[in-house]
Order: structure tokens, then C-alpha cells, then sequence
């Protein structure tokens, strides 16, 4: 068996073990995915994006694999974080061998100047790279971390002198609040909003139109978060072989299609699925077949939302 044929079997094992056994034809075949333009620049990113955390704890060797496959099967665009656990660790060796070829972004929690440009260099390294494609603040969930961050001293000092110096090319932020997404484009220039774009947070808790509309008024690049998130654990659920989403994920097949494609049907650039092997490699796969929404499947998703608790909601 050669390895490409061991990427397929591998990768055809793991979602049948998740999705069951009638996804495994289609599914381990070679597929470049659609890309769109991120922002007004001239890179393309592949409408699914690659999360950090899916190589999280996993042997290098399985990173290497799964990150291998992805690049295999035309996803350009990866993400990752600090807080990730030791996803770092993994993936800048086995992205190392595709670096040229793929927008990698990273972020940050940290809100003051110097603790992001610690940070900064730390995630260079361990991603094996000169420079990141984009760099952002991560996880902007109240004022004060927009206060701390855009003011004297904050992280963006350290955001806008590395970019003057080469080690990023474009600043953006992630958030899990419409209000301080919203004021954040009021505040600054960014390149790209990073943001749960997701069906049921759109619908049962206005969350999601008002962040896109800004974004779009500001020229912001999107990136979507969240897009086969559901709801809330329910108390006393059992959350095994889903321990990555702090979530409940969307696992009926025709609710994920729908919910994804819900999301890539926006005007957006790309999403990054849920950090679990099996439920990125759903995505890809979703994606592949990739059609905007019709109206009677934008009904139906209304229909799927209606009642369900969202993860987020607007003030």
C-alpha cells in the first residue's frame, strides 16, 4: 500500500467509525476544494479551513498524515493558537513540508504589547515559520479586551510594528461577541474578522447578520467559526470521541450538510470545522459537493434552528 492509499484508508476508517459506512467511497477520493478571495487581496483560501486543535495530543506521525491529506485534498488555509494545547508542537512540523504553499494563521490572548510579542516569536518558532500570513487577537470577548488591546501599550503595537517588520502580513481578530466585533471595526483597520457564522446562532439568537454587515461595510475579510456547532451540552451528556467541542456538534448528516453549507453559503471567505478528526474530515467532504443554499433548503434550515438553544445570542 502506498501512502496515498494509506491516507485514504486511514481517513475512510475514521469517518465511517463517526458518520457510518456509506460515506467512505466518495470521500477518499482526491477533491480540490473551491477557493475565495480573502478580502480584497489576490490570496485564495479553500472554503474549509484546517483548525490547530484537530492534531491536538495526536502522535506526530498522525499529524503528519492528517495534515498531509488536508494539503491532499486542497485545503491552503490553517489555524491555530497557543491555547491549543501542544497543537503548536504538531503542526508547525508537519505543515513544515507545504509552508509555502498555505495561508497560515495564528493568534493570540494576550492584550498588552509585550506578552503578544512574546507570544508572537514563541508561536513563530514552534510553527517553524519566518512569518505568519495572519495574526490575530484571539477570543475578543468583552470590552476591556478591546480596551486593553487597541490602547496605549496594547497587543496591536506589537501587531502593527510586526507586520512593519515582515513577521505577519495581515491583522485580524477573533471574537465571540457581536457588539465587541462590531466596535472592534469601528476601532481599527483589520484585515479579517474571525467569527461564529453558524445557523443557529443566526436564527434563534441574532447573532452573526450584524457582525457580517459591518464587516462587509469595512471591507473586512470573514472567516467563520462555529458552523456545525448545535447547542449546548445538555447537563450530564456524555461528550465521548467529542471531546475537543466544548459544544454539542451537528452529527445527523442532513442537519451537517445544511449547517455548513448555511454558513459557506454567506458571504464569506472560508470555515474552520470543529476541531475533532472525524467532523473536519465531514466537512471536507461536504464542501467538495459544495452548492449555494435554494430557498427551500434556507426554509428548512430555519425549520432545523427553530427552538434550539444557540451557543451564542446578541444582548
Amino acid at each position: 500500500m502506498d501512502r496515498r492509499d494509506f491516507i485514504k484508508s486511514t481517513s475512510a476508517l475514521g469517518i465511517t467509525a463517526a458518520f457510518g459506512s456509506g460515506l467512505t467511497a466518495a470521500s477518499a477520493e482526491k477533491s480540490l476544494l473551491q477557493k475565495r478571495s480573502y478580502g480584497d487581496t489576490e490570496r485564495k483560501l479553500s472554503i474549509i479551513g484546517f483548525g490547530g486543535i484537530v492534531v491536538m495530543n495526536a502522535e506526530q506521525s498522525h499529524a503528519n498524515e492528517i495534515v498531509a491529506q488536508a494539503v491532499e485534498r486542497g485545503v491552503n488555509y490553517f489555524d491555530v493558537a497557543p491555547t491549543y494545547g501542544n497543537a503548536q508542537d504538531r503542526l508547525g512540523p508537519a505543515l513544515e513540508p507545504f509552508r509555502d504553499g498555505v495561508f497560515l494563521a495564528c493568534k493570540t490572548t494576550q492584550r498588552l504589547r509585550q506578552g503578544a510579542e512574546d507570544e508572537l516569536h514563541d508561536s513563530l518558532k514552534k510553527l517553524r515559520t519566518g512569518h505568519f500570513d495572519l495574526y490575530q487577537l484571539h477570543g475578543m470577548a468583552k470590552m476591556e479586551d478591546l480596551d486593553a488591546a487597541t490602547g496605549a501599550g496594547g497587543a496591536l503595537e506589537t501587531f502593527v510594528k510586526a507586520r512593519e517588520k515582515g513577521l505577519i502580513r495581515h491583522i485580524g481578530f477573533s471574537a465571540h461577541s457581536a457588539e465587541v466585533a462590531v466596535e472592534a471595526m469601528n476601532r481599527f483597520d483589520f484585515d479579517s474578522v474571525l467569527f461564529p457564522f453558524n445557523y443557529v446562532t443566526w436564527h434563534e439568537g441574532n447573532f452573526g447578520p450584524q457582525v457580517l454587515a459591518k464587516a462587509k461595510e469595512k471591507n473586512v475579510a470573514r472567516l467563520a467559526l462555529k458552523a456545525m456547532a448545535h447547542s449546548p451540552w445538555p447537563p450530564g451528556a456524555s461528550r465521548e470521541n467529542y471531546g475537543k467541542c466544548w459544544y454539542q456538534p451537528v452529527l445527523d448528516e442532513k442537519e451537517a450538510d445544511r449547517a455548513l453549507r448555511f454558513t459557506l453559503s454567506l458571504d464569506i471567505t472560508a470555515a474552520i470545522p470543529p476541531g475533532e478528526e472525524a467532523l473536519f474530515l465531514k466537512a471536507l467532504d461536504i464542501a467538495e459537493r459544495f452548492s449555494v443554499l435554494s430557498p427551500a433548503e434556507e426554509n428548512e434550515v430555519k425549520q432545523m434552528a427553530q427552538g434550539v438553544k444557540p451557543i451564542f445570542h446578541s444582548a
